[in-house]
């Protein structure tokens, strides 16, 4: 029989081609005005065989830059240019969500005209080799606590961003509170040691991923609307004594709003803080009652088995969609994978080289 993961799925009241996922993946092709462009058009085209897209981290405000030619979605501008990436998405015959991004402790100054990154609290990254900004690499600062009076303005920012993102067309979008971001370094007791109604409890420190979803699923359906989580993630110095207890309380609440699905970030190959055992997928859905997305470090066989058993409804593949913009074709087909892409081109502004100069077996260039 054949494998449910290279079957088409309906998502809800999307029917999608398959269930294979491409990850979020920041590849620094926007340039300094963080406009999508052609050259991004291309890229997601490219990999339009996946039955879902999502993009790379894309920023909901100016507060919320913190990576160098990462995209925006906060100007007109920025909807135009994501219009035109989400159009070649939809014409190769895919889906894709845009995720929203704010990056909290892990930005610095210098994106920001001197002013200092924000956060829950006034905790810098520790034992990182420092930030790429738009000025060379640095050490990373101390970040501002943000106010309680700051919050709705933020809140409004991702509300602005997700009513942005319907104007480009897009079919749905994922908030982003993974790998110590701002909504995940809110959610985490190491980051978080905030002493208002945002910090002190495992329920303190999930409100304002709740308020978030909650006003952006006034803009669109919940069932458009995913969140990514990464309960194992030791990146940008993340990982919390109590996080089996504090995620699956932000599992559980979630479940209220019906969202499209929970990206977890379950494999370990980003990075784990080794505090416990992992959170596997089979412990999500325990406490999950929706659609879950697998990612992080999995090939077709660990994929596979993960959707065959019922442990997730879709897993969302990263690394090997870089230098296989085929991969759905290669996975039928049994097509040996191409290497992996040297890690100097993932991030690379040069262009083409390492982003859309990857050959696609027996599929049209």
């Amino acid at each position: 029989m054949a494998s449910k993961l290279l079957s088409p799925y309906t998502l809800h009241d999307l029917e999608l081609s398959n269930r294979v996922a491409m990850a979020p993946l920041t590849r620094g092709r926007s340039g300094p005005d963080r406009i999508a462009n052609e050259l991004m058009a291309t890229y997601y085209r490219q990999r339009a065989g996946v039955g879902l897209i999502i993009t790379e981290a894309t920023t909901i405000s100016p507060q919320a830059n913190g990576w160098v030619n990462s995209p925006g979605i906060y100007t007109d501008a920025m909807i135009a240019g994501w219009k035109d990436v989400v159009d070649a998405v939809h014409e190769a015959g895919s889906k894709v969500f845009v995720q929203l991004w704010h990056t909290g402790r892990a930005s610095h100054s210098d994106f920001h005209d001197g002013d200092l990154p924000v956060a829950p609290s006034a905790i810098p990254i520790q034992g990182d080799d420092g930030i790429r900004t738009p000025q060379g690499k640095k050490p990373y600062e101390t970040p501002r606590a943000l106010e309680t009076s700051e919050l709705p303005g933020i809140i409004a920012d991702y509300v602005a961003a997700a009513t942005n993102a319907k104007a480009a067309g897009f079919d749905g979008v994922e908030i982003h509170s993974a790998n110590g971001y701002l909504l995940d370094s809110f959610l985490q007791s190491k980051s978080n040691m905030r002493s208002d109604q945002y910090g002190t409890s495992v329920a303190n420190r999930y409100r304002l991923l709740d308020e978030v979803v909650t006003e952006v699923t006034k803009v669109w359906p919940a069932n458009r609307v995913a969140v990514r989580l990464s309960p194992n993630g030791g990146f940008n110095d993340m990982g919390s004594p109590n996080y089996r207890e504090q995620f699956s309380h932000v599992m559980t609440e979630l479940n209220k709003f019906g969202l499209a699905y929970l990206h977890v970030m379950d494999g370990l190959a980003f990075g784990f803080h080794e505090l416990g055992e992992p959170f596997t997928l089979a412990d999500v859905k325990k406490v999950y009652e929706g659609p879950v997305m697998g990612n992080c470090g999995y090939t077709l066989s660990t994929a596979t088995a993960a959707v065959d058993s019922g442990d997730a409804e879709l897993i969302a593949f990263g690394r090997p969609i870089i230098s296989n913009p085929d991969l759905v074709h290669r996975f039928k087909e049994g097509i040996e994978l191409a290497p992996e892409a040297p890690m100097e081109d993932w991030y690379s502004p040069t262009g083409a080289k390492g982003y859309t100069d990857f050959p696609a077996v027996g599929l049209p260039q």
